[in-house]
């Protein structure tokens, strides 16, 4: 069965939640009517019977029935659902609307509402509620709300930031509307909820911890040696090895016209499969905006099973494999031009020159973090003589000042609720971007599954055809039967899994 078009039968889901299957977590979510409660099929509790399950697909449908949050397996935590089709059109669209209701830099300069979604993806809004609702069984706006329930609700949970921040950072205009919210869904108060749960006191500088929900199979140790070849001294650092497989970061980003600067820590929990994000004080304010990136750096939302369905054949010891994303698009698309036509170390070599010339210092508790990546001002200012100076040839800085301008000017959003199409049309447009650069960025900051930068040299080899003639269309013909799912054939390609015929 392929769940990119067919949703799991409800008996199916009663399996899977048995066997507290966590491939499925996220997929489906169980209402148990006796109790008026929906839980994910990982949830630790005893198995409800079968006749008291109703299961839904989206948890905004299992809140829209009258069930409320478990406060053990806590829905908030599990993997988004993420789903791709290339042919069904009201399938695309709809799915197109809810990934841009879960990304926030989409509505970082407005509120979203239905209209503004609808001029957006081009079409009316009595089309996108129709098929929003055809699709998920409840309105754009129910699945905001519990979209903006569950931010709520896990930061209640895991941090101690007074509840009228929590509110606002979490997408409500107003206290007072956000504890109606709460009341009307889950019956009880955020004060009561938080009192529910352990205290998060907490020492001023420690930062906030919180915990993200990933399907298995995960392969921890390839995602981390992937970030390890391309570390970065002073703005990284990758401990693949420990206990704890964890990578450390400087980060900045500029939200209502503020800066906010800082630091954070990933640590893998793979007995629980959960990444264990710690981050800064200085970037509580943009905390929903922080997860969401990290859950798109590390490729939390994947779902193994889907990719795996249409993978598995030609990539049979790459299962475990995701593709590796980019806390800021903008970064990975300066360091994309540095790499244009050379090794991975020599890339990283004009990155680290760059970053000790232009990067800007912050303060953190670890001494291998101190500097931030340069800003798109700085770059966007920097001089032709400066940028030569760190061995950047001429075609590569005008790359670079060009991705900078547009970047600072807002002409350019390279992030996962960006269209894809738009964007990679305004990055060829740039001096010195092509088309293998284009996809390299699309796969990795605008998050899209079927990027395949077919021109690639390592992807030649990897798929027997460099010695072609033509080994770029030699490369996507072999990809057509990847289809929607190529950007995870590359980077299976590149680690090596490839199984060729013969």
């Amino acid at each position: 069965m392929n769940r990119e078009t067919t949703p799991l039968a409800d008996n199916d889901c009663y399996l899977a939640l048995k066997a507290r299957d966590a491939r499925f977590d996220g997929s489906f979510f169980t209402g148990v009517t006796s109790t008026g409660i929906y839980c994910r099929p990982v949830c630790s509790v005893k198995t409800p019977k079968r006749e008291n399950c109703r299961f839904f697909h989206h948890a905004a449908q299992a809140e829209n029935a009258g069930f409320r949050p478990c406060l053990r397996c806590r829905p908030e935590l599990a993997p988004h659902s993420v789903v791709w089709s290339i042919q069904d059109a009201s399938y695309i669209l709809a799915h197109q609307a809810a990934r841009l209701l879960d990304e926030p830099e989409v509505w970082a300069e407005e509120a979203p509402s239905v209209e503004k979604l609808a001029a957006k993806l081009g079409v009316s809004d009595r089309h996108v509620r129709r098929i929003f609702e055809a699709q998920f069984g409840v309105s754009p706006m129910q699945y905001l709300q519990t979209h903006r329930l569950h931010t709520a609700k896990q930061l209640l949970a895991d941090t101690n930031l007074p509840i009228t921040q929590v509110a606002l950072i979490s997408g409500f205009a107003s206290v007072r509307r956000f504890n109606a919210a709460f009341v009307e869904h889950y019956k009880l108060n955020p004060t009561q909820l938080r009192r529910q749960g352990p205290a998060r006191v907490g020492e001023v500088g420690e930062g906030v911890t919180v915990r993200l929900g990933y399907r298995p199979p995960y392969d921890v140790q390839a995602m981390l040696a992937f970030f390890t070849k391309r570390c970065i001294n002073a703005i990284e650092f990758v401990t693949p090895d420990a206990a704890q497989p964890a990578l450390g970061r400087t980060f900045s980003v500029e939200a209502n016209g503020k800066l906010h600067a800082g630091w954070l820590l990933a640590s893998f929990d793979e007995s629980r499969s959960q990444l264990v994000l710690r981050v800064s004080d200085s970037l509580r304010e943009v905390l929903p905006l922080v997860i969401r990136r990290v859950r798109t750096t590390f490729d939390l939302d994947a779902d193994p099973v889907t990719i795996n369905s249409v993978l598995h054949e030609s990539f049979p010891d790459g299962d475990g494999l995701r593709v590796p994303g980019a806390l800021c698009g903008y970064e990975l698309a300066v360091r994309a031009v540095l790499g244009q036509q050379i090794t991975v170390a020599a890339a990283r070599t004009l990155a680290q020159r760059m970053v000790d010339r232009f990067g800007e210092p912050v303060e953190t508790p670890w001494p291998q973090l101190t500097r931030l990546f340069p800003s798109p001002a700085v770059l966007a200012a920097a001089s032709g003589d400066a940028l030569g100076q760190l061995g950047i040839v001429k075609q590569r800085q005008a790359a670079i000042v060009g991705i900078a301008e547009a970047v600072a000017s807002k002409r350019l959003q390279l992030h996962s609720g960006a269209d894809v199409n738009a964007t990679m049309a305004t990055l060829k447009e740039l001096p010195g971007i092509g088309d293998w650069t284009a996809q390299y960025i699309a796969m990795r900051a605008l998050r899209w599954p079927d990027a395949f930068p077919a021109g690639d040299v390592a992807l030649h080899k990897a798929l027997g055809v460099q010695g072609k003639k033509n080994p770029a269309r030699e490369a996507e013909e072999a990809s057509a039967a990847w289809k929607p799912w190529r950007s995870y054939a590359v980077i299976r390609a590149w680690s090596g899994t490839l199984e060729r015929p013969g």
